[in-house]
């Protein structure tokens, strides 16, 4: 259960001297995947270009439960996501391409921001819409189970 995002092949240069991915590239990773979501909620690097208005993460649970090796193939796929007026809550998981074990999870809240003037603002009408029509069509794919975060929102 979950929408996928984005595939990456693990590189090289992502691999530290214990022979598989560091974990800063967990981090980079989920970042560059979840970028998708935020392009179609219009809230990723255009809106911050053109509209002055972006996400920042202010709260993160990252879980490594599989190593991941160069060489390998992951996809990141949405397990959870939900809002309230401000704030974005979502779960992302690496599934490992070759096993389809999960490799690694990273739950998250975000808070929407005038980037004028560096301040927690409300979503859009719009993002509003394209949100609620996202989670209508994906609902089934979503799970709430252990997830530490629902307590963030302000519904």
């Amino acid at each position: 259960m979950s929408v996928f995002l984005k595939s990456f092949n693990i590189t090289k240069n992502w691999v530290d001297y214990n022979n598989h991915m560091n974990m800063a590239y967990y981090v980079l990773i989920f970042d560059e995947a979840w970028e998708v979501a935020l392009e179609k909620f219009k809230m990723g690097a255009s809106a911050a270009k053109n509209l002055n208005r972006s996400t920042m993460v202010v709260e993160t649970n990252t879980k490594y439960l599989n190593e991941v090796k160069e060489g390998e193939s992951v996809d990141i796929n949405l397990a959870y996501f939900d809002h309230d007026k401000k704030r974005l809550h979502l779960k992302m998981e690496m599934i490992t391409k070759e096993t389809k074990k999960i490799s690694a999870s990273m739950e998250w809240i975000s808070l929407y921001i005038d980037l004028s003037k560096r301040k927690v603002t409300e979503f859009e009408e719009e993002n509003l819409k394209l949100m609620a029509s996202f989670i209508k069509e994906n609902k089934a794919e979503f799970s709430n189970e252990n997830l530490l975060f629902s307590s963030k929102l302000k519904k």
